[in-house]
């Protein structure tokens, strides 16, 4: 192989560029690659936090999947992805159409609707523990106006994913404000091409918004997966701010699942192989997905 010969300008950018990155590749080592690396070995162990136990090989792996309680956590985390996902981008899409119009104060407007997403957590889930409340919450009495009786939203395993799904509904301002600056990347020229067309609001959506601002749904779409599968909060703050809760099977999802075994038991290797099985997946779909979105992304640079 011929030897590159650098100039000293060449050489002196390049140490340079490592020099510069250097506290990214530390930070980046010691708290991120090192530690995965640490509890993909614990996980093959029944190590306990404090003390390093023997290797177990996959043992840890086949109890997670014989586990009843993490089949019950897998498939609520599952149903809230499902249903949450889908809505939140449609919900974020919607809103961002809507605040993309040339209105007199639509900066207002904008800023409202994005303020949900930067109140603190804990405070949002206390709010909407009331709203959910089955006995006084908001929701059953508007329901009980018009003769419908509203359901034990915390407690009924059958509507606990529901009520998380909801709410996540009103912090969606993050996905709205990238759609946005979708939607006013779009060339006017293809409306106004549409409009000598004679395409109506239902054809400029299908053929010029959508394909235009795929790319920019994909990458909520796969930013929205990864939150969901990751949901913790919510339902662990409505379990103990509801004592008759307790652990619900409805509301039990994957991180919940995990942070028992790991920090409530104790079991570091145990948690190890949970967190494992959870990035795998998280992986694999998101793989899927950027495998499937060829068919269905559109660049305009034509890649």
């Amino acid at each position: 192989m011929r030897r590159i010969n650098r100039s000293p300008l060449q050489k002196h950018e390049t140490m340079n560029f490592f020099i510069y990155i250097s506290p990214w590749i530390v930070g980046f080592s010691a708290f991120i690659f090192f530690p995965m690396l640490y509890s993909l070995f614990l996980s093959f162990t029944d190590s306990t936090i404090g003390k390093m136990g023997n290797f177990v090989g996959f043992e840890n792996y086949y109890y997670v999947f014989t586990d009843p309680l993490f089949k019950a956590a897998a498939m609520n985390t599952a149903y809230f992805s499902i249903l949450g996902v889908p809505l939140q981008l449609i919900l974020a899409f919607f809103l961002a159409s809507l605040l993309n119009m040339k209105l007199r104060g639509i900066g207002i407007f904008r800023t409202v609707f994005y303020l949900p997403s930067v109140v603190a957590g804990i405070s949002t889930v206390l709010l909407w523990s009331w709203i959910f409340n089955a006995n006084y919450g908001l929701i059953n009495y508007l329901l009980s106006i018009v003769g419908i009786k509203g359901p034990n939203w915390l407690t009924d395993p059958k509507w606990s994913i529901p009520a998380i799904v909801i709410m996540s509904l009103h912090s969606v301002g993050g996905q709205m404000l990238i759609f946005l600056a979708a939607l006013q990347d779009i060339p006017n020229e293809l409306y106004e091409s549409a409009d000598m067309d004679g395409a109506g609001p239902v054809r400029k959506l299908f053929n010029i918004k959508l394909p235009q601002i795929s790319p920019t749904i994909f990458f909520n779409l796969i930013l929205g997966i990864i939150g969901a599968f990751q949901v913790f909060m919510q339902p662990y703050i409505f379990a103990n701010l509801n004592a008759n809760v307790g652990r619900n099977r409805g509301m039990y999802v994957y991180v919940q699942y995990l942070f028992d075994n790991a920090f409530r038991y104790y079991l570091a290797g145990y948690g190890s192989a949970i967190a494992w099985i959870l990035f795998a997946a998280t992986l694999v779909l998101t793989l899927f997905i950027m495998k499937t979105s060829k068919r269905w992304v559109y660049y305009s640079g034509g890649n």
